[in-house]
């Protein structure tokens, strides 16, 4: 550790050699210790020891700027974040975590690190939301239906007279036949009118109730 105010002053031969010697010193240690060194230049290296910062003093000779923090055993470690820009300044991307809120907005155009809460967080701000269906149901709608022979694959898409519209009437009781129940059990009667449109598969709703099976699947319309 060692630092030194880089003015040689004229004095002996000797004198002047040990001065010299604490100015190259102070250079080879990046003016290191714990308190600023208390003559500072621009562009001049300060390595804060009780920190572990590596820091550098800005153009205007008014503040210090961090480089890094040193790791004694595994060396210079980025600091969390520390913008990337490209040739001309710009900033590109970010070594660090951004805000739940830019994440759940989506717009942002900065790469960057993500914390999983976020995603989740984003992934449930930016889900769906049901929308009640017209008639026939329009783009972005979603729908119970009862596909009318075959078997359904999850994300599947189908479309003309393959889909019958399951209905609503909550007034039937389990036991009757051709019903499909939604998860909150209200209860879904196939109809008999087709479907306009293409629908892709989402996920099925199943319901038991003693030797009684209801099921039935959630589509929704893209096209």
């Amino acid at each position: 550790m060692s630092q030194h105010d880089f003015s040689i002053a004229n004095q002996t031969a000797s004198s002047a050699r040990s001065d010299i010697n604490s100015a190259l010193q102070a250079l080879a240690s990046n003016n290191s210790g714990t308190n600023a060194p208390s003559t500072t230049y621009a562009n001049m290296f300060w390595y804060e020891t009780d920190t572990n910062l590596l820091k550098m003093r800005n153009e205007a000779n008014t503040a210090w700027v961090n480089l890094g923090y040193v790791n004694q055993t595994d060396g210079l470690q980025t600091l969390d974040n520390t913008k990337l820009v490209n040739t001309s300044g710009t900033q590109v991307g970010l070594l660090g975590d951004q805000s739940t809120a830019t994440w759940q907005a989506g717009t942002g155009t900065l790469d960057s690190l993500v914390s999983p809460a976020n995603i989740k967080a984003a992934v449930i701000s930016n889900a769906p939301s049901y929308t009640p269906p017209t008639a026939n149901g329009a783009v972005g709608t979603y729908k119970f239906l009862v596909l009318n022979g075959g078997g359904i694959s999850a994300g599947g898409s189908y479309s003309g007279s393959s889909l019958l519209d399951s209905g609503v009437n909550a007034a039937q009781s389990l036991s009757t036949t051709n019903t499909v129940y939604s998860a909150n059990l209200t209860q879904l009667s196939r109809g008999a009118s087709y479907q306009a449109g293409t629908w892709r598969a989402m996920g099925g709703v199943t319901y038991n109730s003693g030797s009684t099976y209801g099921r039935g699947t959630i589509f929704l319309r893209i096209s």
